[in-house]
């Protein structure tokens, strides 16, 4: 189980992505740069205790109509090889001193844990506190056996996701920019909410599973939809 320390970060997670955020091509630039708020998410734990996984939403409220995001994020102690171009950037820990921040896409240690997560066998924990389950956080898999364990880190953005593909064809559409269940028409026509959806057994039309949860927006709503959907082809 991961240890959440409640200590300084030098630079922060927030200052870190309204750095590297500019540079992705499904973040919408405002007019004078990122005005970030942690809005919600979620960590996943490391099996073998050494890296951090954290999926980060925050809003933007530097455009006109504040955007929602998504951003995995994981957190090691040394440089991971051969992911240079995932970097995010580094950060000086009170606790654990130096760290690599990467975008999580790119880590095959989150990518490992991506499957238990979807199909419930690594339940999603709460961003701040140790050894609680992150309730908002709901999955849902409707395929015929388990899920492959190869999640490639070939991670593919594009205008509104990151498609992350298995070996045998599976696609794993992480939204990066979120819609709340309301205005995403991927959803069923009945206007469910994520968790209603997952309760009822039903998943968003084209898809084989999801996962979804809820955020904070600037003016203190509270919203929900869906993070990511399994499809069993590759997606446009």
């Amino acid at each position: 189980m991961a240890v959440i320390h409640h200590t300084r970060l030098v630079p922060t997670k927030l200052e870190l992505l309204a750095s590297w955020l500019p540079s992705r091509p499904w973040y919408d630039d405002g007019a004078g740069g990122p005005e970030l708020a942690n809005a919600g998410g979620f960590r996943l734990d490391d099996p073998q205790g050494e890296v951090g996984i954290e999926f980060i939403v925050v809003t933007d409220a530097s455009g006109p109509l504040p955007a929602a995001y998504l951003v995995p994020l994981t957190y090691r102690g040394a440089p991971l090889d051969g992911a240079g171009h995932a970097l995010v950037g580094t950060m000086e820990h009170g606790v654990l001193g130096s760290r690599w921040v990467y975008d999580g896409c790119h880590d095959p240690v989150l990518l490992g844990q991506l499957p238990a997560l979807i199909e419930g066998r690594a339940p999603a924990q709460d961003q701040n506190t140790t050894g609680v389950p992150a309730r908002d956080v709901t999955c849902a898999y409707a395929g015929d056996g388990p899920l492959p364990m190869d999640f490639t880190t070939a991670a593919t953005d594009t205008r509104e996701s990151t498609a992350l593909p298995t070996l045998n064809g599976m696609v794993l559409r992480l939204h990066r920019v979120l819609r709340p269940a309301s205005e995403d028409s991927s959803l069923s026509p009945q206007g469910l909410s994520p968790q209603e959806l997952s309760l009822r057994g039903l998943a968003p039309q084209g898809t084989t599973g999801h996962i979804a949860g809820s955020w904070q927006m600037p003016d203190g709503s509270r919203t929900a939809g869906l993070f990511a959907t399994l499809h069993t082809g590759p997606r446009s």
